[in-house]
């Protein structure tokens, strides 16, 4: 395996070999370096003072046992992959790692945007929240996912969430149906979404578990595996007519993916990497004055980096390039 550039922050750089990460920091924003025989260029400086510090997690599976199944082809996709016996359930592997890491990033707040479990048992979400509430506490903000919700269970399913951070709103958005996988909005959700718009002052960022059905699509299914494309509608009026939403940020594809709508401009709508399996991921986003800025991590102790780079080749090898994604999928700048 050959060097992978993961992240780039305007003084950070990582790459990876495989199973070993290399870790560059305190360098110099906006300027070419060479590091591992690679020219990489950081980001240019946000600007400004540095206001806050947040982490996000998605699809972090509690009780998961099997990784790559695919509901009614299990014959036909593969490899199907488990934990070696002996070895700790991999979602314990790469949740603790992950918790680890953004506890050495001294975060000011942890949004887990859906998929806490997998079956959505009691047992798994009592897992979850003694994992995630045991290391943060009053800093831990949490919404449902579809898993959550397959056997009709409530928890996790506030509608709305909000958290005020020096120099930015984060708002958290329930976008989970009960026993589908698709997801939804309501009146009352956007309406209280619009209303923070219209009289924040800073910059709003908006989370939920499901993605946006693109507006410029030709096909407009109601089983859409995101967001219905009724609601996806509504959601991208209320950020192209509200200028402080900067950026709405989904988990459920398993992918880091950025795309930009012709009503919102440059504001991004973005989907991060599970923590679960491959690239098996965190997200942080630095607060400036100037300007916030994502960078994604992968999450990089032994154990999880050899997990990782196991269910890599999942899905008949296609895995690794849909859910890596471009480095500009991963580590860029918005709010400027």
């Amino acid at each position: 395996m050959g060097a992978e550039i993961t992240t780039v922050g305007p003084d950070l750089v990582v790459v990876h070999h495989g199973t070993r990460a290399h870790r560059y920091e305190e360098l110099e924003p906006g300027r070419v370096h060479e590091l591992d025989g690679l020219e990489v260029e950081t980001m240019p400086d946000p600007g400004g003072e540095l206001l806050a510090r947040f982490a996000t997690v998605n699809d972090v599976h509690f009780g998961e046992t099997r990784c790559g199944v695919v509901e009614g082809h299990e014959d036909e996709i593969g490899p199907i992959l488990t934990a070696e016996p002996g070895e700790p359930p991999y979602p314990v592997t790469m949740n603790e790692a992950a918790i680890a890491e953004i506890q050495a990033a001294e975060v000011d707040a942890v949004f887990v945007k859906g998929d806490l479990t997998t079956d959505g048992t009691d047992e798994e979400y009592a897992d979850f929240l003694e994992t995630y509430g045991g290391a943060f506490g009053d800093r831990l903000t949490h919404v449902r996912g579809n898993h959550d919700a397959y056997e009709g269970r409530a928890y996790a399913d506030w509608p709305l969430q909000r958290v005020d951070l020096p120099g930015a709103t984060v708002v958290l958005l329930d976008t989970t149906v009960p026993f589908k996988s698709s997801g939804g909005l309501t009146h009352d959700q956007l309406d209280e979404l619009d209303a923070i718009a219209a009289d924040a002052d800073r910059p709003v960022v908006v989370l939920g578990h499901h993605h946006v059905w693109d507006p410029r699509s030709k096909e407009r299914n109601d089983t859409y595996f995101g967001i219905h494309p009724d609601w996806s509608e509504r959601l991208v009026d209320i950020a192209a007519r509200r200028p402080r939403i900067v950026g709405y940020f989904a988990g459920h594809t398993h992918r880091n993916r950025v795309r930009r709508f012709p009503q919102t401009g440059d504001m991004p709508w973005v989907e991060v990497a599970c923590v679960k399996d491959y690239p098996g991921a965190w997200a942080e986003y630095r607060v400036h004055e100037g300007g916030i800025v994502q960078l994604h991590h992968r999450i990089s102790s032994p154990e999880a980096l050899a997990w990782t780079e196991r269910t890599r080749g999942m899905y008949l090898g296609t895995y690794a390039d849909y859910a890596f994604g471009k480095l500009s999928d991963r580590c860029f700048m918005l709010g400027r």
